[in-house]
């Protein structure tokens, strides 16, 4: 079980992490996610603002799912939960937090889980191409 003082660590550091998320996702314009009508004048301009709209887009989505981890590792604090594993109840090393303070898994049960999802992963376009054409790649 973590002490009290690495908890306040913990907390203090969800908090700034969360405060820069915040501050970076409101910088953020509402031109920032819309093509504008100059910038469709060709092709090649087009291109580019829909592939810079396009990683705004996945960059800000990533800060929201981010700043959702935040905040329920923040309430697993309040609960006495924080630093157990959701999986098998074992305590997360704290290492391990300290890389990854949104973590909610032990290494093991994370790695488990990685090695299932890779399992049951969707094909890439190569297998798929080779499986439909019986082709070897």
């Amino acid at each position: 079980m973590l002490k009290k003082k690495e908890l306040q660590f913990f907390h203090e550091m969800l908090l700034q992490m969360k405060a820069e998320i915040l501050e970076q996702t409101q910088s953020k314009d509402a031109d920032d996610f819309v093509i504008a009508d100059q910038e469709l004048s060709d092709e090649m301009d087009l291109a580019s603002s829909e592939g810079a709209r396009t990683l705004n887009c996945k960059i800000y989505d990533r800060s929201i799912r981010l700043l959702h981890k935040i905040e329920d590792a923040l309430v697993r604090i309040e609960e006495g939960e924080f630093g157990l594993c959701e999986e098998c109840g074992e305590e997360i090393g704290i290492r391990r937090l300290q890389a990854r303070p949104v973590a909610t898994r032990c290494i093991e049960c994370k790695e488990e889980q990685e090695r299932q999802e890779k399992c049951y992963s969707k094909p890439t376009r190569d297998h798929e191409s080779m499986f439909l054409f019986g082709g070897r790649g």
